[in-house]
């Protein structure tokens, strides 16, 4: 049996403030041997890292989201700086562009993005990049700076994801692999080699069908694993290997195992 790597995840959401530790813990029964937990701003930074250093099989992120391009200021950025600098905080992000709902001027958005590549590579970090409508600006930004990582939630063009793959970069899918509209992202995972595929939840939020409407934890990714692995022709754990051995890869993370 392969086992899960959920290499994108929200624990520290509040939508888990009141089971927290059960939900965790039913983890491992249900084949998740490992967890991305990954941050938004600087609360949920530090929130991911009190996760990672409580369990065990937890890693963590720290960095400043496009929704929240505006806090950064110089004292933020340090703060950032200091966390990413925790053995169990593993990659800078998440961060990047949405231009969907536009909560920072998109501006705003690309310094911020620009000034957080840049401490990446000062760090010598993977980065976790959030992209939505804004496909040319974070391609053009990411060909800037050439950072290793992952674009998390992948749903741009099949196209897009070969570039993506062909400047070092990992894709993330989730759950929206196995909704009705998803012709995009399957194109996108089935057009990239498999040793460029990462499977996630985004938990708490896009819950896969057949869960749909519920709120998402890591015990549902074997739906995304069926979507990916149809998509690509292969076995359901032959496609878990693989994201099993990217995700160690791009995190740097030594001493774990599948078993």
């Amino acid at each position: 049996m392969a086992f899960y790597f959920d290499s994108h995840a929200h624990y520290d959401d509040n939508r888990f403030d009141a089971d927290r530790e059960a939900v965790i813990a039913a983890l491992r029964e249900a084949g998740v041997r490992a967890v991305m937990n990954s941050a938004s701003d600087l609360e949920s930074s530090r929130a991911a890292l009190a996760l990672a250093k409580r369990y065990p099989f937890f890693r963590a992120s720290a960095g400043v989201h496009p929704h929240e391009a505006k806090t950064l200021d110089a004292a933020a950025l340090g703060e950032i700086a200091r966390l990413c600098r925790e053995p169990e905080v593993v990659a800078l992000g998440e961060i990047g562009l949405d231009y969907y709902y536009d909560r920072s001027e998109r501006e705003v958005q690309r310094e911020a993005f620009r000034r957080q590549l840049a401490l990446a590579r000062e760090l010598d970090l993977p980065v976790v990049i959030h992209s939505r409508d804004a496909a040319q600006d974070t391609l053009e930004i990411v060909r800037e700076y050439r950072p290793r990582g992952v674009v998390h939630c992948f749903s741009y063009s099949a196209e897009q994801a070969r570039e993506y793959a062909e400047l070092g970069m990992y894709l993330g899918f989730t759950g929206v692999v196995t909704f009705p509209n998803a012709k995009k992202p399957l194109e996108a995972a089935a057009a990239v080699p498999l040793d460029r595929i990462l499977i996630e939840t985004d938990c708490p939020y896009l819950a896969p069908v057949p869960y749909r409407g519920r709120r998402c934890d890591s015990t549902m990714l074997h739906a995304t694993a069926d979507a990916l692995a149809a998509a690509k022709g292969i076995s359901r754990d032959v496609l878990l290997r693989a994201a099993w051995e990217n995700a160690i890869r791009v995190y740097e993370i030594t001493g774990w195992q599948e078993e």
